[in-house]
């Protein structure tokens, strides 16, 4: 072949693959489009024109349910963000849907002395529940630090990205006050609190939850991210959180012994208060090591509580040396797991509906701190690395495949994948929508498979749709999404994720 054949053949082929790549990326992109055109719609049917507030989900039967929660209409505030941004719904019915949503959460009861709401709410009409519908058990009303801290997360993302409900959005938030939760002799949050006041019967625990949220690779870090950007809690209180506990026996209940350092920032605190205040924090910076794979777990281990944050804060962004570490390691130790330690031959473990009924907490055992773990599959199999040197820790318990018999699967764990594992996680949705009946043609993903026996469970939730959402619209948009939310505490939070360095770095 002469010279000049030879590069027409090279140029020849590169076309070809240029053209079949742009064709694949259309048909991905075509694909996902898709998936947020069905998602959104069951976020709509979520909200019936007789609903005041969006509800927390569909049943089985189609129907939406009658109870919801701050978490849950922040969802749908931000899937309406996403759904405008994505061209699903003009900018005039995105106004529409958040203007009525933000007149309704200003007619709720809220605690008169800290602004927060509380967790239970009928959608139908506003008030705050007592008792569960169709139910005579009672419902505690309980004010929650992180349910109430993704609601200020959602009102801050409109203030951004409605400019002319920005005023409205800020009414709310800025009666918000956080540090109520801030145990300032620990660090940090209580979990809740209990009115007393508003108990309605003896059965009901009052004050605040008996625990603290201690653990940083956790849902609950948004709580740290706004209250520290507001400026009601010291920035010192993201580093008095948990990577792992330390590797002495007097935490030698963790699920297994980390390895790591102590590390010492010097903090500026974000107090208003002390503009010029900087302290020294210690930091055990733990990791787990899971089949080679070095990283700091969650509690139980699930999807959600490592990635999303993430959703609307680009922590790998910011955090080069922590998060971005993190991240990508994280979704590789769960596709480890569901791959090749369970052989599920499917992966993505994270809280959904339990295909046989009600709600459940799902995980990769091994990856959390707690150590009876959240499990990926119905028979709650555990492992237990032990923990070297101390008393009843000594031995091992790691079961082999074939004890992972019954694994439990949820899309939108899947879908948290896509910015670190994007061929995996599409790969993944593909077989899933394949070889299971989880796929409703008008409003998506169902939430979650068992994936022996093909069992759906047949119900969509507003927070993990709305985990869906964020999820695609980051991915079609190259992360320009997280801005709205990243623009109110980049001044803050940036510094404190560009300082830190993981011990699994």
């Amino acid at each position: 072949m002469s010279r000049l054949k030879f590069i027409v053949f090279i140029v020849i082929l590169l076309a070809i693959f240029s053209s079949l790549t742009s064709y694949a990326q259309e048909g991905t992109e075509a694909t996902l489009r898709e998936y947020a055109t069905d998602t959104w719609a069951s976020l709509v049917a979520m909200h019936p024109t007789d609903y005041l507030l969006v509800a927390d989900g569909l049943e089985r039967d189609g129907s939406a349910t009658k109870y919801t929660s701050p978490t849950n209409i922040a969802s749908y505030l931000w899937s309406t963000l996403a759904a405008r941004d994505l061209s699903l719904i003009d900018a005039d019915e995105a106004y529409t849907r958040i203007e009525h949503e933000l007149t309704a959460l200003g007619t709720l009861e809220r605690d008169s002395q800290t602004g927060q709401f509380y967790n239970w709410y009928s959608p139908l009409d506003g008030t705050v529940l007592i008792q569960w519908p169709g139910s005579t058990n009672t419902v505690c009303p309980f004010l929650s630090s992180v349910d109430n801290a993704w609601l200020a997360a959602s009102l801050m993302m409109i203030r951004q990205a409605v400019p002319d409900l920005a005023d409205a959005a800020s009414q709310i938030l800025d009666t918000m006050h956080f540090d109520f939760y801030y145990d300032a002799n620990e660090g940090q949050f209580w979990g809740g609190y209990w009115p007393p006041d508003m108990q309605p019967n003896s059965s009901c625990d009052t004050g605040f939850t008996g625990h603290h949220y201690g653990v940083l690779n956790s849902e609950t870090r948004i709580i740290s991210y706004v209250s520290i950007a507001l400026g009601q809690v010291p920035a010192t209180q993201y580093f008095k959180l948990a990577r792992t506990f330390p590797p002495t026996c007097d935490w030698s209940w963790q699920e297994m012994k980390p390895e790591g350092d102590y590390v010492v920032y010097n903090v500026h605190s974000s107090l208003p208060s002390e503009p010029e205040a900087y302290q020294d924090v210690k930091v055990y910076e733990g990791y787990y090591t899971y089949h080679d794979i070095k990283v700091v777990p969650s509690w139980g281990g699930a999807m959600f509580e490592a990635l999303m944050n993430n959703l609307i804060v680009p922590e790998a962004e910011w955090g080069i040396h922590s998060w971005a570490i993190n991240h990508p390691r994280f979704v590789q130790a769960q596709i480890e797991h569901g791959l090749n330690e369970a052989q599920y031959g499917y992966w993505g473990f994270s809280p959904s509906s339990d295909p046989k009924n009600g709600y459940r907490e799902y995980g990769v055992d091994a990856l959390g701190m707690d150590s009876n773990g959240y499990t990926s599959d119905e028979k709650r199999t555990t492992v237990d690395y032990g923990f070297a040197g101390c008393s009843g820790r000594s031995g091992q318990s790691i079961p082999d495949s074939k004890a992972y018999v019954m694994g439990v699967v949820t899309p939108h764990a899947v879908f948290l994948a896509l910015e670190f594992a994007p061929e995996a996680a599409l790969e993944n949705l593909a077989n899933l929508h394949r070889d299971f009946n989880i796929y409703d043609e008008q409003f998506g993903f169902y939430d979650a498979v068992q994936v022996n026996n093909g069992l759906v469970a047949r119900r969509f939730l507003a927070l993990d749709q709305g985990m869906i959402m964020l999820s695609l619209v980051d991915y079609l948009s190259n992360g320009d999404f997280k801005h709205y939310f990243a623009d109110e505490i980049e001044s803050t939070i940036k510094p404190l994720l560009e300082m830190e360095t993981f011990g699994s770095d």
